[in-house]
């Protein structure tokens, strides 16, 4: 606290109690001089009051003088004392800005942060050395009187904070009277929503009905044609015209293109509900690309198309369902033949060591997909605009459909497309040459998409993959069918990782079941145990904790 710049005001002998009421009279009109508020008038007023009087005496005085900034006043002491124990000197630096104390004195400042600005320091000057000596009693009525007045403030502000809360309460009830309403209005919309989740599952389940039923009643009489053609085109039928084997063979070629339409219809039927179950075994890629090329030449070499393909021998032999397979490569080269006008269609496959897929790509300089068609292309029955559809029609179910096949095999299906220069179709699928290594792999986690994601990693891995939201459903889950190993996550609802762990080391049987933590806090998981980081988890990280699980269980 600066006091150099300061100018003196005036100074008062403290040699008796009289002179403190005269330094009381004294310092709350410099106050006021100085500019400070009302409010703050006093609160100086009732500091050197109670300053002054742990400090008169004789040799006592106090000077009251004016900065830029400040109303300083400093009240000097000859006897030396350890003035901090001093209650008056405590209460009067609770009433000021700034308080120093030394061995001599004490030094008070109050900031100069009122409306008004200070008058000049001449003029204060004059006006404290105008002001006559007072009485005991005299400053009594002073105080009393600013009690009053002190009185009436702290009066008006209780009935102005009684008029607030009244309207804060009025508020309050009003906020809670329309939160009431809206949870009222919320309640019924979830009641309603729940009501067309149950109408709109309902309509679900009876369209998958719909497509397997026709779908199965369409097969029977589909086959009765194709085997009568059979029999009419095989050696033990009649003898026919030329003419009439032509049109027979017709119209098995048009039956069994009809029958395998049908059969896409009750695969989407059973991909809708879930229903598709994959038989993997160990595929021959190389060979099947072979036959694609053979069943598809004529019809890209009638227009003109080289076909080609490409297997990669890291990827020569697969662990999946053979016919899914075919379909989805059937269905993506016989596409890429419809829209092509000249070039090739290619299949290439080749194995991605970074995520362990195996990576099947088929790709043309067809005519393309325009952007704003792409993102649509694996809607059901969405087709294309454009003359070249036009005259390959189909049904709009070909590549939905193969995508679907794609999921069910832990896989994935993109495309990417420039317009007037081809399309490139990417299927991703886990790779693995083997049978699978663990018949049942229990995933206890709350995250759908984990659950989804460490499925399709599993996928020839584990010939059965059971998923459980949480710890009490895995537990049922592993009762009614012990897995060979569990991952489990430890943040979860109802029954969390930790628990379930506890209730499996409790279960004379469950505690035998491997286990793999996988979690976003790995640092919480047991030390004996298997941990894996969820985020950015690898196919093969994950088998390769699974298998040193069971080894650190064998």
């Amino acid at each position: 606290m600066a006091t150099a710049e300061a100018a003196e005001l005036i100074r008062v002998r403290l040699d008796a109690d009289q002179d403190v009421f005269v330094l009381r009279r004294l310092s709350r009109a410099a106050a006021e001089l100085a500019g400070l508020e009302p409010q703050d008038q006093i609160r100086v007023a009732t500091a050197l009051s109670e300053a002054g009087r742990e400090l008169f005496g004789t040799g006592s005085v106090a000077v009251l003088s004016l900065s830029d900034q400040h109303l300083l006043i400093s009240l000097e002491h000859s006897t030396r004392t350890d003035l901090s124990r001093l209650e008056g000197l405590k209460l009067a630096g609770r009433l000021v800005d700034e308080i120093t104390l030394n061995e001599h004195g004490v030094l008070l400042a109050k900031r100069l942060h009122g409306r008004r600005p200070p008058a000049p320091v001449a003029q204060i000057r004059a006006r404290l050395a105008d002001l006559s000596p007072v009485s005991a009693l005299d400053e009594l009525r002073e105080q009393n009187r600013e009690l009053a007045e002190t009185i009436e403030d702290v009066l008006r502000l209780n009935a102005e904070l009684e008029e607030t809360n009244t309207g804060v309460m009025a508020m309050y009830n009003q906020l809670s009277a329309e939160l009431e309403e809206t949870n009222r209005g919320v309640v019924a919309l979830y009641a309603e929503l729940d009501e067309k989740s149950s109408q709109l599952r309902e309509a679900n389940e009876a369209r998958n009905r719909f497509w397997a039923t026709v779908s199965h009643e369409l097969r029977t009489p589909l086959n009765s044609v194709i085997g009568l053609v059979r029999l009419l085109t095989g050696p033990g039928g009649d003898p026919m015209t030329e003419e009439q084997a032509h049109q027979v063979r017709l119209i098995g070629s048009s039956t069994e293109t009809l029958l395998e339409l049908v059969s896409e219809l009750l695969d989407m039927a059973k991909a809708e509900s879930g229903r598709l179950d994959p038989q993997p075994s160990s595929v021959d890629l190389a060979r099947m690309a072979d036959q694609l090329h053979v069943m598809l030449g004529p019809m890209s070499a009638g227009i003109g198309v080289e076909l080609r393909h490409e297997v990669a021998p890291e990827v020569a032999e697969l662990y999946v369902d053979e016919s899914m397979l075919l379909r989805i490569l059937r269905n993506l080269l016989s596409n890429a033949v419809k829209f092509t006008v000249e070039g090739e269609v290619r299949l290439d496959a080749r194995l991605d060591t970074a995520k362990d897929e195996a990576v099947i790509t088929v790709t043309d300089t067809g005519i393309g997909i325009a952007p704003e068609h792409l993102t649509r292309v694996f809607e059901d029955f969405y087709q294309v605009p454009g003359t070249l559809q036009v005259r390959s029609r189909g049904t709009g179910l070909g590549l939905p459909y193969a995508r679907r096949l794609a999921e069910a095999l832990g896989g994935t299906l993109e495309l990417t497309s420039a317009e007037g220069e081809g399309t490139t179709a990417t299927l991703r699928l886990p790779h693995y040459s083997g049978p699978p290594e663990l018949e049942r792999v229990l995933i206890a986690d709350d995250d759908e998409v984990f659950r989804t994601a460490a499925r399709r990693m599993l996928h020839g891995f584990a010939e059965h993959v059971d998923e459980a939201a949480d710890g009490a459903a895995a537990l049922e889950l592993m009762a009614a069918s012990p897995p060979d190993v569990i991952l489990v996550d430890l943040l979860m609802p109802r029954v969390d990782g930790n628990v379930l762990l506890q209730r499996m080391a409790e279960d004379e049987r469950l505690k035998r079941i491997p286990v793999v933590v996988v979690t976003i806090a790995p640092q919480r998981a047991p030390d004996d145990m298997v941990v894996l980081d969820k985020h950015g988890l690898r196919r093969k990280e994950l088998l390769q904790a699974i298998r040193s699980a069971r080894e650190g269980h064998g």
